[in-house]
């Protein structure tokens, strides 16, 4: 199913959404042995229904960014990115170079060509959503 255009979600779609990509992110964390233990909500950022950026703190005190929504969830430590702006750049960056490295590996291998279109697809727009003015004037 696919989300709605933002000026079609309502209170209770976007609540949906926030929580089922809160839990995305969460269980993306355990699987990679980070356990959640609170988020900082007042440097989370969240484009409905594209993309929502978590700043999590961890049980033993590490804070992350978490990336997910209709991008690749992935996640770095804050200590890469001092804003959800800079995670989002950082994200993109760091995506474009994965699926260069993916395509020189490849060799005829059609999953990985699959993968890596998809990480340069998300880089570019998650590119387009850091670099764009208007999304971001609270923290200009």
């Amino acid at each position: 199913m696919e989300a709605p255009n933002k000026q079609e979600m309502n209170q209770e779609q976007l609540a949906n959404w926030v929580r089922e990509q809160f839990q995305k992110a969460n269980k993306f964390l355990a699987e990679n042995d980070v356990l959640f233990d609170s988020v900082v909500t007042q440097e989370s950022r969240y484009l409905a229904p594209f993309i929502a950026v978590w700043k999590i703190k961890d049980l033993k005190g590490k804070f992350y960014w978490v990336i997910s929504g209709e991008v690749s969830t992935d996640f770095i430590h804050d200590s890469v990115a001092n804003s959800a702006r800079a995670a989002i750049k950082h994200f993109s960056l760091t995506w474009q170079l994965k699926a260069e490295n993916l395509r020189q590996s490849a060799l005829n291998n059609n999953e990985q060509v699959a993968i890596a279109n998809r990480l340069e697809k998300d880089a570019e727009s998650l590119y387009e959503v850091a670099n764009n003015e208007n999304l971001w004037q609270e923290e200009s």
